[in-house]
């Protein structure tokens, strides 16, 4: 086994290199240089290139191991380790100008996400986690928080752009989240929700229509921060299932109201 703290140490410091090339660009960006593809799945060169920083480093860190990108800049092979990346999750946001967005970079070792760091770019927040090693945000532990009840939380979740086939029972869950919590909030980065999930500014968020790299980094930050994470139906088919919800200990009752409507 690899040294986990050693290799997260070095995640960061990557992450924050491609971070810093986002916060660059950002500067004189212009929507001329954006590219579709789908209807509302939008793409830059900024995303890219990010993604090339992130691959070149990561493959130097360890060599052995695999790639899941979402631009698709290097091969995709799961190996015995497999970095999960996502070199600008909220790109609409980036491309609006609005300053919510995140590197994140997952390690599996077999199935499982073992190391990640999320960093918040224009917040200059490293989140990040090893197994069984504890969550941080800038080398402060950070921990999910005690709630257990919706009436006393705020909540995240993300909109779907596309597959629309379970916009009424989605609208179902939020109805009942509306009038029952404090809140309900949509970021436009699951990985940015998961590391706010994971340091107790939300109680929980859920979504569905993810993808793994959207999602590997926050698992084992909310984890490790002493939440859960599991599927719609309670059970551990988040990571390519499509489907997520996370939290502290209002996990439990999150659950049973997505599961009265889905």
């Amino acid at each position: 086994m690899i040294d986990l703290q050693q290799v997260t140490t070095e995640i960061t410091e990557i992450a924050k290199k491609a971070g810093a090339f986002i916060r660059t660009e950002a500067k004189n960006f212009s929507k001329d240089k954006v590219e579709y593809k789908g209807k509302s799945d939008m793409v830059s060169y900024v995303d890219k290139e990010a993604e090339k920083i992130l691959v070149s480093a990561l493959q130097a860190l360890l060599p052995e191991a695999g790639f899941i990108t979402e631009e698709n800049t290097v091969g995709q092979d799961q190996k015995e380790y497999t970095w999960v990346i996502d070199p600008l999750d909220g790109t609409t946001n980036f491309i609006h100008g609005l300053p919510t967005y995140a590197v994140s970079i997952g390690l599996m070792h077999h199935n499982a996400v073992v190391a990640g760091v999320v960093y918040e770019i224009n917040h200059d927040e490293a989140f990040y986690a090893w197994k069984d090693g504890g969550a941080y945000l800038n080398g402060e532990p950070i921990h999910v928080t005690n709630v257990d009840k919706i009436d006393d939380g705020l909540f995240a979740t993300g909109f779907p752009y596309y597959n629309f086939e379970k916009m009424t029972e989605y609208l179902a869950i939020l109805n009942d989240l509306m009038k029952g919590a404090h809140g309900l909030r949509r970021v436009g980065s699951a990985a940015t929700d998961m590391a706010y999930v994971a340091c107790g500014r939300y109680e929980a968020f859920f979504e569905y229509n993810l993808n793994s790299y959207d999602i590997a980094a926050g698992v084992i930050l909310v984890q490790e921060a002493g939440g859960k994470v599991s599927d719609f139906s309670g059970g551990d088919d988040y990571l390519f299932g499509r489907q997520l919800l996370a939290g502290g200990p209002v996990h439990s009752e999150v659950l049973r109201m997505i599961q009265k409507h889905w």
